[in-house]
């Protein structure tokens, strides 16, 4: 097992069972599981015996009204602030439940089993947790770290291998962003990858989850540093109002659009370009869309990172290297016309 340690008090995990919950949940206080239906269906039976607030699985479940079932949930389950919450899922889970703990009662303590590879070096780590308003992602949220993250890299075998690739499109940004060594070494290891072999995949999880936690380190609030994370976030999010597509294959096509910019003004080469999307190819994500491009561009007006007629958009200096740079919405929008 190995363990990294994110802002001195929220510790990560890696290769931790869920057997062994017992020795990170506190014993004095009143715990209450949140998980979906389907981690409820698989691993019930490995939970704690303790009280267990269950939701749909789903994308549609990261919404207000989730959030008003789990606080009536715990109203009746008489939760006070000494209360634990335990969230056992993947990203939308663990999304919930941060939120849930940073607001009840003005905020108790919580920590996530995070169950898909997309939560393990993503979602569950680096203290961001929300919900989505109508089509808006993320859009109501808080910053605040989980006590621990254990990413049990078990659970990962019960996954669709399309989930396997939802986190896999996260993890080649982390290496485009930081690590150019990652980024080969991604592209060598496909099969072994997209089979969770154990000699690799821990390691690969480990190197992940270390880019995040040292950018969360060093800028836990997004002020500066941190919002190299969201490269390629930017079309991802505007297609995700529009299509039902997965997380990761927005992201996917989000970071060919990225980088074609990137190309464009002059940073990285049209060869690197290719290389990414060959890459990207390997594991079968999408590289572009058909949707419609107005709709598109009028969706990035609802981006978080606006400021104004501006967007701070993450460009590749080079493979491995990032910056954030101000551009002008407008500009983007032809981009989307352009290069879509």
């Amino acid at each position: 097992m190995q363990s990294i340690t994110i802002k001195e008090t929220s510790k990560i995990l890696i290769d931790e069972k869920l057997n062994n919950l017992d020795k990170y949940i506190p014993s004095s206080s009143n715990v209450i599981i949140i998980t979906d239906t389907n981690l409820y269906r698989l691993y019930a039976q490995k939970f704690p015996d303790v009280p267990v607030i269950t939701i749909k699985a789903g994308e549609q479940s990261k919404s207000l009204k989730t959030i008003d079932f789990i606080i009536h949930r715990l109203i009746e389950l008489q939760a006070d602030r000494h209360s634990f919450l335990l969230g056992i899922g993947g990203g939308v889970v663990c999304d919930i439940t941060g939120f849930v703990a940073s607001i009840f009662m003005r905020g108790i303590n919580f920590g996530f089993v995070s169950s898909s590879l997309l939560s393990q070096i993503d979602a569950s780590v680096g203290g961001k947790n929300g919900v989505n308003f109508e089509s808006y992602k993320n859009l109501i949220g808080t910053f605040n770290q989980p006590e621990f993250v254990i990413c049990n890299t078990d659970m990962l075998h019960t996954l669709p291998k399309q989930e396997i690739k939802n986190g896999i499109a996260e993890m080649l940004k982390h290496a485009l962003i930081a690590d150019k060594k990652m980024v080969q070494f991604i592209s060598n290891n496909v099969d072994k990858i997209l089979n969770l072999d154990t000699d690799v995949l821990p390691d690969l999880i480990y190197d992940n989850i270390k880019i995040k936690s040292t950018i969360v380190d060093t800028d836990e609030k997004e002020n500066g540093e941190r919002r190299k994370l969201n490269f390629g976030h930017t079309l991802a999010h505007a297609i995700e109002k529009h299509s039902n597509i997965a997380h990761g294959e927005a992201v996917a096509i989000g970071i060919v659009f990225a980088s074609r910019i990137s190309h464009l003004l002059n940073y990285i080469s049209e060869n690197d370009v290719n290389d990414i999307i060959r890459i990207l190819q390997q594991f079968g994500l999408p590289t572009s869309t058909k949707l419609d491009k107005t709709q598109l561009a009028n969706a990035i007006l609802g981006d978080k990172k606006r400021n104004g007629e501006n967007i701070e958009f993450v460009l590749l200096e080079k493979i491995g290297e990032s910056k954030i740079k101000e551009v002008k919405i407008s500009n983007i929008k032809q981009w989307i016309y352009d290069l879509c």
